[in-house]
This record gives structure tokens, C-alpha cells and sequence, in this order.
């Protein structure tokens, strides 16, 4: 893999990270639950035909401490927005996983214009009481490589420090991201995205890891049902929850197959 092309804005104060690779029509993922510490496969197979464009998360890996600041979901989704605008994805295609892409169907909701296809991967935002997802900062950390991935050698290995990273700082950063999430998805990730699916119009791409062990397949059904738009779901054989980095190849595919 090649390096991507890194960039730095400032949201609120604080630096963010975008990564770009590739050409073509632009493509934006935001990341699920951890961020991206590194760039992944998926990101090179969705980048082999489009503009990729990854812009972190406020307090994400690359997100510095932008989550500090932001008091309330609406605090979330304006530095969201103006990341995207930032980034240059205002009205491009936008994919996201697991917390990422909760934040990317509001994204959708609230400003429609700003998203043009949609594609989410086992989302966080809604919660039934009967069906309860896996809370997963409830977890011994022991467990969590084992709920993330359904190869939990994938999630360790993404979260190994790199040759050369700041002993100190890197476990800093992987905590803080972990943090983060919990500020806006804590408890059980429910933000009441229920009462916004209705808003969204893009035609959106549900991708469900089939081995998921956090969000109940359950949810992919209460997604379809909610959102105004087109709906399709995918689900992915070997993968887990998130299921770009167990089966990079099939997930990419999917997404670029929506949104050709």
C-alpha cells in the first residue's frame, strides 16, 4: 500500500487530519469505532477507482482533541459538517462504519443536499430494548479485538503501534478515540436516530458483517424500514462488525458498486 496524501484543517481550534487517494468522483468515509490509526486495505481498493477522502473524527486518531469542546449531539454534527465542507465533500458520496456511520446518516438527514449516495456499515443510532446491541465500552479490552473483527488479528495488528510512533503517545491516542465515541454513542450507541431516518432521501447501502457481534441484524431491518430513500443491504460472509477491515475487497466492492 501507498502512502495516502495528508493534510491538516483546524475545527474549532484544533488540527484534523484528511487523507486523500486516488481519482475520480470523490468518495468520503468516516471511520467506525477506534478511527483509523493507519491507512487499511479497504481504503486502497475503494481508492483504485475513486477519490478517496478520509477526514478524521474530533479526538479519533488524527482528530487531536476536537471532541473536548462539544457538549451535545448538535456540537457533534456541526463539527462534522464542517469537516466534510472542509475536506470538500459537500455533495459527494459518503460512506462510514460502524459510529462513523451513524454521524454520516445524520449527516444525511439534517443537510440532504450534502450527501448524494449514501452507504453504511452496521451503523450505530438506534437502540431496542428487546434487541440490545453489544455495548461494547462495557468490555474487558481483551475482548474487544474479538467484537470488532471477526479475525480479531486484524483489529490488534491495525492497533499496533508503528515502527517509529511515540511510545507514550500512541496508547494516548488509542484511549482518547475510544473517549471520544463514548461522548456522543454512550450508552449502547443511541443518539435517537430513529426520529431523523425519515429525513434521509439519498439512496443508502446497508453492509452488515455477517459474524457481527455488536450491532443485531435486527438493526439493518429497523434502518431500512426508517429511511425515506431507496434502501439495499449487503451482507458480508467472514466479516465482522466492522466489516471493511475483515473483507476490505467485498465491502469496497459493494460500495462502489452503489455508488458508480
Amino acid at each position: 500500500m501507498s502512502e495516502p496524501e495528508t493534510t491538516t484543517i483546524e475545527i474549532n481550534g484544533f488540527p484534523t487530519r484528511i487523507w486523500r487517494k486516488g481519482s475520480g468522483p470523490r468518495l468520503g468515509f468516516l471511520a467506525g469505532l477506534g478511527g483509523l490509526p493507519r491507512w487499511m486495505p479497504v481504503l486502497d481498493a475503494l481508492a483504485a477507482h475513486r477519490s478517496v477522502i478520509v477526514p478524521s473524527l474530533p479526538g479519533f486518531p488524527g482528530g487531536d482533541r476536537g471532541h473536548t469542546v462539544l457538549d451535545s449531539h448538535l456540537d457533534w454534527m456541526l463539527a462534522v459538517r464542517a469537516i466534510l465542507d472542509a475536506a470538500g465533500l459537500a455533495g459527494a458520496d459518503l460512506a462510514g462504519s460502524s459510529v462513523g456511520a451513524s454521524l454520516a446518516a445524520d449527516i444525511a438527514a439534517i443537510w440532504p443536499a450534502s450527501v448524494r449516495r449514501l452507504a453504511l456499515i452496521a451503523p450505530f443510532g438506534l437502540f431496542d430494548e428487546k434487541d440490545p446491541p453489544t455495548d461494547p465500552w462495557a468490555q474487558r479490552a481483551d475482548a474487544i479485538p474479538g467484537l470488532m473483527c471477526a479475525d480479531p488479528e486484524i483489529w490488534k495488528a491495525m492497533k499496533a503501534a508503528p515502527d517509529g510512533a511515540n511510545s507514550i503517545e500512541w496508547p494516548i491516542e488509542q484511549t482518547r478515540a475510544a473517549e471520544a465515541a463514548a461522548r456522543i454513542f454512550w450508552p449502547l450507541g443511541n443518539t435517537r436516530l430513529e426520529k431523523r431516518l425519515p429525513l434521509i432521501a439519498a439512496p443508502t447501502l446497508l453492509v452488515w458483517g455477517e459474524a457481527d457481534r455488536i450491532m443485531p441484524r435486527s438493526y439493518a431491518a429497523a434502518f431500512r424500514a426508517g429511511i425515506a430513500g431507496p434502501t439495499e443491504l449487503r451482507t458480508i460472509a467472514g466479516a465482522g462488525h466492522l466489516a471493511e477491515l475483515d473483507q476490505p475487497d467485498k465491502v469496497a466492492e459493494a460500495i462502489l458498486a452503489w455508488t458508480a
